[in-house]
């Protein structure tokens, strides 16, 4: 660990008797499956929510995961206020990522989002409130800033909702903003740019087109080609997340999880045939494009505050995230569907 200074923040130093027990929720997913490894793999102690269904699918927890002993993965679901509390019961840290995340999808169910992102959100708040939890660092979007008013967006940037899946983050972020201010919650929020990497669904862009190239397709079927984003490896990501409950004095602060650099969907989706080998041809759908009001155009953060406030950088570049999601995508393709459209 380096030694703090000026320019490198302080870490909460715990030997590992006194190491964190964390509730991480949404943890059978994409990002919340690589979170509970890497806290696991650092001492803490993770309790990782997984939502309840009658097949007992654990998401993307790994079989191992659960038989540590410092991985004790629970069904349940966010929405149950009653449920939550008991979950959070001898936690000292919450990192909440359980949401609805698929924008299409809110447009047909927003109030399924409402209910998940919103009052799941709020139970999680009520909750540790109650019991005293110690941090508690919650997951926003880039999705909120709607279309860049200014480039790189910072955390002052206007919040604009664009798609109902964006109001329910905007009005989650809000809630814990209102619980540190009336109540002095110890809440953190952490707003990742676009997050890609092994076990992300199809619905995201990398994975689309992989498993497209990757299944021998001639023509790769996309939306809109012209939107901008600021692409951000799993691995990054997870750290940043780490960082926010090991850091002391941040409490009340919205950071960044960004690269500062922005790509169009119509590049990345290039790079993308380029790392598996493929000539495939790129082809834009209008059954694949968002509403005109709804497309948010360009995503470009400024992580400057994530460097100065958690020593956070993100390690990996581009074409290396791509070659380890290709990797990772051509060892599990037969649990891709490759013909229809994922939302």
């Amino acid at each position: 660990m380096t030694t703090p200074d000026d320019t490198t923040p302080e870490r909460l130093s715990r030997p590992q008797s006194n190491r964190l027990h964390v509730l991480v929720t949404g943890a059978g997913g994409f990002i919340g499956s690589h979170l509970v490894e890497a806290l696991a793999s650092h001492g803490h102690r993770v309790r990782a929510l997984v939502r309840y269904n009658g097949r007992g699918d654990k998401g993307h927890i790994r079989p191992g995961s659960g038989k540590s002993p410092s991985v004790d993965v629970i069904a349940g679901d966010v929405t149950d206020a009653s449920q939550v509390r008991r979950m959070l019961e001898g936690c000292d840290a919450v990192c909440h990522l359980a949401a609805l995340i698929g924008i299409p999808y809110s447009y047909s169910a927003p109030r399924a989002y409402v209910q998940t992102n919103i009052m799941g959100t709020l139970n999680i708040l009520e909750a540790c409130r109650d019991l005293g939890v110690g941090r508690v660092v919650t997951t926003s979007t880039s999705e909120v800033y709607g279309t860049a008013r200014y480039t790189p967006i910072d955390e002052a940037h206007p919040l604009q909702s664009q798609s109902p899946y964006a109001a329910t983050k905007i009005a989650a972020d809000k809630l814990a903003e209102s619980f540190y201010a009336s109540f002095d919650l110890p809440v953190v929020t952490l707003r990742p740019f676009n997050t890609y990497g092994p076990r992300q669904s199809a619905r995201a862009i990398i994975p689309t087109v992989l498993t497209q190239a990757l299944s021998g397709a001639r023509e790769i079927f996309l939306g809109n080609l012209s939107p901008q984003r600021d692409l951000t490896f799993v691995s990054d990501t997870v750290e940043g997340f780490r960082l926010a409950l090991e850091t002391p004095g941040i409490e009340g602060e919205v950071i960044h999880l960004g690269t500062g650099e922005a790509t169009s969907i119509g590049q990345l989706a290039q790079q993308c045939l380029d790392t598996v080998g493929s000539r495939a041809s790129i082809i834009s759908r209008t059954d694949r494009i968002r509403p005109q009001k709804s497309e948010v155009g360009v995503l470009l953060s400024n992580p400057a505050k994530a460097r100065q406030m958690l020593g956070w950088e993100p390690k990996t570049m581009l074409v290396e995230g791509l070659g380890l999601t290709a990797e990772f995508i051509s060892r599990h393709l037969g649990a891709y569907d490759t013909e229809g459209f994922v939302v």
